[in-house]
């Protein structure tokens, strides 16, 4: 199961807004159950885990993950 985020509102969205704007939306992919603890900042342009200072300079496209 996958599920697209938005990284300004934070809110799921369907797959075709997810499309329509790849820079600002997260696609999650599992089941969710293994979820670690702590809390995680991804980019939604590169995908990769970023520092919590740069989530800081780039609110619009970082989501924050709470384990």
């Amino acid at each position: 199961m996958s599920r697209s985020r938005s990284a300004i509102t934070g809110r799921y969205v369907r797959r075709s807004t997810a499309v329509r704007n790849p820079r600002t939306t997260v696609t999650e992919r599992g089941s969710g159950r293994n979820r670690s603890s702590g809390t995680h900042h991804r980019s939604a342009v590169t995908g990769r885990y970023v520092t919590p200072a740069t989530a800081a300079r780039h609110p619009r496209t970082t989501v924050t993950e709470r384990g």
